[in-house]
């Protein structure tokens, strides 16, 4: 008897596991046309709602690599990194961590994506920069990390098409939350690439597609356990995402603010999570004794100018005006400000800060995307002031909207300001990393 979709979606449904050769069906009925994207649907939200075992996740991932061309990178260097983040508020780290790591001399070969559900993405941010292109070719890819050590683009036809096809439906179908397609998607992309030396910013909280941390370490657990079923060792961090990661929110806004940390001027949190994330991939690739010396490598590498140098080298290798880095006005800009101020008199300590609600504001004002098909706004969104555990008087400014229309403020303005706790006590600065594994 041939084997029929609809079947596949009731075994799925009913918790069945799935074969490598249903896998491989359904993969190559997406890619050629016979299975079709309401069929693909239905079969997404039964795995969200019904799982994956760490096997059939593995077979998942397997399978989206080899829907495609695989890069061999092994000419470049002993080791060639990749970093990817399960996607966050306000979350611009690639474009700090990437330059950073390649000025230290270990080859990074970035394939980012686009923003998908509440977070932004990278490849949409680096396309506020006038110019940039991250639609390199395979052969151009692999030439500009070979060349400069350094190169961040999306996903071209050539490299895990079938997990581009079903990341595009996840983000109007409700199952961007699944962990069998979280990790599948991932790691596809990093096999497919060619890279071999894998770190994971695993997020959690209201920010993220993980809002626990148990939720977070499943994930976390998920990729590691994937990762050596096909023999690609993954170093995975759990880190806070219960509020948005450094001050700015928004595609121009975060590409400045990323722009500042290299040059050793970003926020704390920010700081933080790259200088881990770093410290491990140094010192797992042995360009480093320990974490320790891996971390003052990389702070003397941003206090010399070399990773911002990098990051130059990046932008001109990718057409983007590297006039940005000393003129960030040269950027998409909102043309309306509006100020939230803190209620009250009086000293006040921020409380909480809901990173969803954060992120739901920038995108009634066009940051995100309802449908796979819109366009964003670079310009607008929301800069911080203050961080949970900062001390404000009543009255002070504790965030400002960047939007294009009062209609936008007017919509924006509420959720925003809802999303913002006090204390009359001081209250604690949360830690940035949460879990190692």
């Amino acid at each position: 008897m041939p084997v029929r979709m609809v079947d596949l979606i009731l075994d799925k449904r009913n918790g069945r596991e799935h074969t490598r050769g249903e896998i491989d069906f359904i993969l190559q009925g997406l890619l050629n046309g016979q299975v079709r994207d309401y069929q693909i649907s239905a079969w997404l939200m039964a795995v969200c709602l019904k799982g994956m075992t760490f096997e059939e996740t593995a077979q998942l991932t397997d399978a989206f690599a080899h829907s495609g061309r695989l890069l061999d990178l092994s000419s470049i260097g002993p080791y060639v990194g990749d970093k990817h983040s399960t996607g966050g508020v306000g979350d611009k780290t690639t474009i700090v961590l990437a330059p950073l790591l390649a000025a230290c001399g270990l080859p990074m070969a970035k394939l980012s994506g686009r923003g998908l559900g509440h977070t932004g993405g990278t490849l949409d941010k680096l396309e506020a920069i006038t110019g940039f292109d991250v639609n390199l070719s395979v052969e151009r890819f692999i030439d500009q990390v070979r060349e400069i050590g350094l190169a961040i683009g999306g996903q071209t036809e050539d490299l895990a098409p079938a997990d581009g096809k079903i990341y595009a439906l996840r983000d109007v179908t409700g199952t961007v939350e699944s962990i069998p397609l979280i990790a599948a998607s991932v790691l596809s992309k990093k096999i497919a690439a060619g890279a071999n030396l894998i770190i994971l910013d695993v997020k959690c909280g209201r920010g993220a597609y993980m809002e626990t941390q148990e939720k977070a370490l499943e994930l976390a657990r998920t990729l590691v356990a994937v990762g050596e079923r096909l023999g690609r060792p993954v170093t995975a961090v759990v880190t806070d995402m219960e509020q948005p990661l450094g001050f700015a929110v928004g595609h121009s806004l975060e590409v400045i603010e990323a722009i500042e940390a290299l040059k050793g001027q970003g926020p704390e949190d920010l700081m933080e999570l790259c200088l881990t994330l770093g410290s491990l991939a140094l010192a797992h690739s042995g360009y480093a004794r320990s974490e320790a010396e891996a971390r003052q490598i990389l702070l003397m590498t941003i206090e010399s100018g070399r990773a911002l140098d990098k990051f130059r080298q990046m932008v001109i290798a990718q057409g983007g005006d590297a006039s940005v880095i000393e003129n960030p006005e040269i950027m998409p800009a909102a043309r309306i400000k509006e100020a939230v101020t803190v209620p009250g008199a009086g000293q006040k300590w921020v409380k909480h800060i809901d990173g969803r609600a954060v992120a739901e504001a920038a995108k009634l004002m066009g940051a995100g995307r309802a449908s796979k098909e819109d366009k964003i706004n670079l310009a607008v969104g929301v800069v911080l002031k203050g961080k949970v555990g900062s001390r404000l008087m009543g009255g002070d400014t504790v965030a400002v909207l960047h939007a294009d229309s009062k209609e936008h403020i007017a919509v924006a303005l509420p959720v925003l300001t809802s999303a913002i706790s006090y204390s009359d006590r001081p209250v604690e600065k949360p830690p940035v990393i949460r879990h190692r594994m």
